[in-house]
């Protein structure tokens, strides 16, 4: 006699399936971000070090995190139909524990950027925001990659730098420099974001996601894509030099030849290469932060 043995309901998330929908692997660019933002800010790391590591830990196991969770619960009916193993759809977190999941990373987010001083909250508040209205109806702003990519650059990128600046000068407004930069790479992160669209075109088309190669074809959105990406840049080398940066504006410089060059062949197949572009093209990019992190060290006494 065959016996068929029939697993009970879940009442409560795996936790291994908590850190699967929390999505650890997109944490890395807000952490570099915020990392960026204590260059910056010139202040000894050494001396704040603990700081230092509350801070990363909001960004990526708080923060964007939580964006993470947030995005999941929102495409749980579309993940039912193309990715049914993922923890929502599969029932790993069953029920409404992907919500629930959602507003506890919240409001722990919240309540530690609370502490973490006004300049944070308010950033963190912003964040938040668009964590939720990037996913969630009405506006849920990743159905349009104008709006959606912008969204997701300004978190992932500026916001992320900025609050590693000012929680490393007490609480205080970074200096313009700082901010110039954590903007222009916030920018920057747009085309960046456009890299991840290529590879979910028939979806997007079926599910009415207005997606840039959806709306631009796959060319055009991969030209918007390097001009959004090199544009920014070309600006903060011209800010190095006028901060009297040369050997930095330089560094950046050359870190852009790299990135043209890569992007040269990626127009030459952009669908195909798309990944492949967002590997390499997007390691070089975060070197050139980290650069333009260093060169504005201390310019707060100067600028």
């Amino acid at each position: 006699m065959n016996h068929v043995t029939q697993l009970p309901l879940r009442r409560y998330p795996a936790p291994a399936a908590i850190l699967e929908v929390l999505h650890p692997i997109t944490w890395f660019p807000p952490m570099w971000a915020f990392t960026c933002g204590v260059v910056s800010s010139g202040q000894p790391i050494a001396a704040q070090w603990l700081l230092v590591l509350i801070g990363i830990i909001f960004a990526g196991p708080l923060m964007c995190a939580t964006s993470q969770v947030v995005n999941d619960w929102y495409d749980r009916d579309v993940d039912a139909i193309n990715e049914p193993y993922r923890p929502i759809p599969s029932g790993r977190i069953p029920g409404k524990w992907g919500f629930y999941l959602s507003l506890i990373w919240t409001a722990v987010s919240l309540t530690l950027a609370y502490f973490l001083g006004t300049w944070v909250f308010g950033a963190a508040l912003i964040g938040m925001t668009i964590a939720w209205i990037y996913s969630a109806p009405p506006l849920r702003l990743k159905a349009n990659g104008w709006w959606g990519n912008l969204a997701a650059g300004i978190s992932y990128e500026g916001l992320a730098w900025f609050t590693g600046a000012t929680l490393m000068i007490g609480g205080a407004m970074p200096e313009w420099p700082i901010l110039a930069l954590a903007l222009l790479y916030s920018l920057g992160a747009h085309g960046i974001m456009t890299l991840n669209d290529f590879k979910a075109i028939e979806g997007d088309i079926q599910m009415g996601v207005r997606s840039l190669p959806v709306q631009l074809g796959v060319d055009g959105a991969a030209r918007v894509a390097c001009l959004v990406m090199g544009l920014p840049q070309v600006v903060v080398i011209a800010l190095l030099y006028s901060w009297d940066k040369p050997v930095h504006a330089l560094a950046v410089g050359i870190i852009l030849l790299i990135q043209v060059a890569l992007m040269v062949r990626f127009l030459g197949s952009p669908r195909e290469r798309a990944t492949w572009f967002s590997g390499l093209g997007v390691s070089v990019y975060v070197i050139g932060m980290m650069i333009s992190a260093f060169a504005v060290r201390g310019m707060a006494q100067t600028v």
